[in-house]
């Protein structure tokens, strides 16, 4: 096997590099250099710890193949690096190698292109993780339990061990969460495709079959009761009596049976053995014409079930809490077949009606690999459902998710078709698509597809007119659109439309959007499009304090920059400011509900990341004095009140805003403030944390030129920083935050700087204790380090920022002492 590389330099210097994804290189390092040590915890009987390392093996080798393979879905594929780095950054703990770090993507950070400070603060949350990580190996469980109630998301680890059943043909396996009291699922599926020989068919996932089901909120915490449903769809014939199967139609989904297993306990943290393997029994449908959806409310009902020795082999790791931050970028779409009803025509029985989910553009073109029929599968371009035998009403409830660029919702629609299958295949050849439904995911608002269930007309026509867009697009989709239009919901008085005929047969389905970036609310739309009709901005201002709290945080961002941009575009003009102001204080608002305060954290780093009006602060300082002026006025009391509840983040807004405005004006200021608390040995770490922000705010390239807020820096701080350290015990807690911060200044400084303090260096005795101040502090460092020995890439640019800062201070002229 030849592996494509890309060579770099020449003759000695030549350099190969593998053209694979980084993490795979890493993980490929890893394994040699585990490997090493492994041979040799087994040649010095190191037991405990050669076992330890066998399995961390053998896990990182089986997740490389899956990264390599090509096949997981983007979603997946991000868990499962994330699994990889922090296996990689325990091993190397418990291994005494060097500690790596990470961007928050889990990419390993260059040291030459990342800044002093990120590195540090890289530094510490790795180490923090790895411990955190040691502490859980050892901790009690019972200890996770209590955090349960106040979490705002958690995730279940499920881990399917086999499947023992009797099928004859290939089959897929489905997992989902269910409420058995609502007879509704609460999850999207897993899906396992299962072979007719007993194991799955990519052999590769035998042992690795395990699923995480997340962002469970504290709202299915508190359900009376969640399963654990197993669903099996066999893929094959019609029937499994017939035998003659050259002349039989293949490839068609059937119910076969399902397994449930109660997991209330389980997802409430109650059951202590986590590695216990559980047995779900299988319940086979009764008949080939049973809705999967009925056999699942049976075997609920049920206090036993007549298994006879088949079901699935299952363990449950009891729910940790996600990191998942609330302003993550999401954008898909969840369809669920839900139930139709079709006249058998021509037929002398029930039609075996399949259902083709399609996604197609308005020009007809059908969009590729957009439909995930479950997590652990690959993206299709059409989901076919399952077929019931001879069956005038089906009731699926079968789900997909639809993911589409943002840029594709506002041309795309949901295509249905309809079409009978025959048992026989040359019948089932001749059989053509009699029917199609469809839906615009955008509305003619401009908003989303509504959430929940929709009644959609079934037409007819040519199946050759059916599949031309053009034909059925200008038509109503659903029945509610077809009264708005002013006919009957059965479409009576429009019957023939063109080449489509309104059928009697009926097709509802149910939608759910989870997206950060698609709105179903159009007050919410208007604000966000606010460029595009400012006669209705006064309109969409007020209208946006009446929005659901949970649409307005899930665009938080979007609806802040749109706020911000309203008044920094209308700077001149003070008619919007009032109505801003109110809109900013109803959205702290909604974040301080207790509903809503995992948003918290997403409001501050917007703030601190994304902010940038420059001039916001004059026009929110100047209206939270006019309210406070007018305090004693009547109607306006309840309005200030909101306004001093949001104070806390009004100011934040406003501080964040004076220091874009002028940098200038505040950088010396903050300088002196520092120095001066520094030499008293006051506030150490605010001032630490205040000089790191600083620091790292002028290493970036977007923020024009530095060189003078560096000077600044260097003239008024680093000799104070370097007493401060020099005055430091190693014991300190905020040792390594001021030798970090003491060399991002060294490391910031450029050629100019240093020629800076040799043109100003004089010849009084200060100068001298400077140098010997310097030179002393450096030789401590190299002989004791601050940092722990693991932290390799830090100590490594501690030296080379020192190493830089003596090169360049040996060229100052020589002092004289008096």
């Amino acid at each position: 096997h030849l592996k494509e590389a890309i060579v770099e330099g020449k003759g000695q210097h030549e350099t190969v590099i593998p053209n694979e994804l980084p993490l795979i290189q890493e993980v490929t390092t890893t394994l040699r250099e585990w490997s090493i040590i492994w041979r040799q915890l087994y040649v010095q009987d190191h037991r405990e710890m050669f076992r330890s390392v066998r399995h961390m093996i053998y896990d990182l080798i089986e997740w490389r193949s899956q990264i390599l393979s090509g096949t997981l879905p983007q979603d997946e594929l991000k868990e499962l690096k994330k699994k990889v780095t922090a296996k990689i950054d325990y091993g190397n703990r418990i291994l005494d190698l060097d500690l790596v770090v990470r961007d928050e993507d889990g990419n390993i950070l260059d040291p030459e292109l990342t800044s002093t400070i990120s590195l540090f603060r890289a530094h510490e949350i790795a180490s923090k993780q790895v411990e955190e990580r040691l502490q859980e190996e050892k901790r009690d469980p019972e200890n996770a339990v209590s955090k349960f109630a106040a979490t705002p998301s958690f995730a279940l680890f499920v881990n399917l061990k086999n499947v023992v059943c009797k099928i004859g043909e290939d089959a897929e396996v489905l997992m989902s969460l269910y409420d058995p009291l609502e007879s509704k699922f609460i999850s999207e599926n897993y899906l396992v495709r299962w072979s007719s020989c007993g194991l799955p068919k990519d052999i590769d996932r035998l042992h690795n079959l395990r699923a995480v089901f997340t962002d469970l909120g504290s709202k299915d915490l508190k359900r009376e009761k969640i399963s654990f449903v197993c669903q099996i769809v066999r893929v094959g014939r019609m029937e499994l009596r017939d035998n003659n199967t050259r002349k039989l139609t293949s490839g068609l989904r059937r119910p076969f049976g399902v397994a449930v297993m109660d997991v209330t306990d389980i997802v409430n943290g109650k059951v202590d053995d986590e590695d216990k393997q559980h047995f779900i029994p299988f319940q086979p449908v009764a008949g080939e014409n049973d809705f999967l959806q009925t056999v699942i409310n049976k075997v609920i009902a049920a206090k036993e079930v007549n298994h006879k020795g088949q079901g699935r082999y299952l363990s449950f790791c009891a729910p940790w809490f996600a990191s998942r931050a609330g302003g993550d970028v999401r954008n898909d779409i969840y369809v669920t077949l839900v139930q139709g009803d079709f006249d058998k025509g021509s037929k002398t029985t029930a039609k075996n009606v399949e259902v083709t989910v399609s996604v197609y553009d308005e020009d007809g073109k059908r969009l590729e690999s957009v439909i995930f029929p479950g997590a652990g599968d690959e993206a299709i371009s059409e989901y076919k459902s399952v077929i019931y035998y001879q069956v005038k009403q089906p009731r699926w409830f079968e789900t997909v998710k639809v993911a589409i660029p943002i840029e594709d919702v506002n041309r795309s629609h949901l295509r249905f078709t309809f079409r009978h299958r025959s048992s026989q295949d040359s019948k089932d050849k001749s059989e053509k698509i009699f029917a199609l439904a469809f839906v615009k995911l955008m509305r003619y608002d401009g908003t989303t597809l509504r959430d929940g269930e929709h009644d959609l007309i079934v037409y007819k026509a040519e199946a050759k007119k059916l599949e031309d867009a053009s034909t059925y697009l200008s038509l109503p989709s659903t029945k509610i659109e077809l009264e708005e239009k002013g006919h009957s919901a059965t479409g009576k008085s429009m019957q023939n439309l063109g080449s489509c005929t309104i059928s009697k047969d009926s097709f509802q389905i149910s939608t759910l959007v989870c997206s950060t970036k698609l709105t179903q609310n159009v007050d919410l739309l208007g604000l966000l499009k606010w460029r595009s009709n400012t006669s209705l901005l006064h309109q969409n201002l007020k209208q946006l304090m009446k929005v659901d709290g949970g649409e307005v945080v899930k665009f938080l961002q979007d609806t802040l920059d749109a706020l911000f941009n309203i008044m920094m575009e209308n700077s001149e003009s003070e008619t919007f400011d009032t109505l801003v102001f109110d809109a900013l204080v109803f959205i702290i608002g909604l974040i301080a509900d207790r509903k809503f305060q995992h948003f918290n954290p997403v409001l501050e780093t917007y703030i601190k990341k994304h902010f940038s009006a420059t001039l916001a602060y004059t026009k929110l300082t100047k209206v939270l004095k006019t309210y406070v002026d007018s305090a004693e006025k009547c109607g306006i009391t309840d309005q200030l009140f909101k306004a001093m509840k949001a104070l806390e983040y009004i100011f934040k807004f406003i501080v964040r805003s004076r220091i874009l405005f002028n940098q200038e004006i505040l950088l010396p200021t903050m300088t002196d403030q520092l120095k001066y608390h520094l030499e008293r040995q006051e506030d150490l770490e605010a001032c630490c944390q205040l000089l790191s922000n600083i620091l790292e705010v002028l290493y970036k390239k977007d923020v024009g030129p530095t060189q003078r807020h560096v000077q600044i820096i260097m003239e008024n701080l680093l000799r104070t920083v370097n007493r401060t350290v020099i005055s430091m015990g190693r014991d300190s807690e905020l040792i390594g935050s001021f030798v970090a911060c003491m060399t991002a200044i060294l490391r910031q400084m450029e050629d100019y700087h240093y020629a800076h303090l040799i043109k100003t260096f004089g010849k009084m005795r200060s100068d001298v204790d400077f140098l010997m101040e310097t030179f002393i502090m450096f030789k401590n460092l190299i002989g004791k380090n601050v940092y722990p020995s693991d932290w390799v890439i830090m100590n490594m640019m501690q030296n080379k920022a020192q190493g830089f800062g003596v090169t360049n201070l040996i060229e100052l002229p020589p002092v004289c002492s008096r």
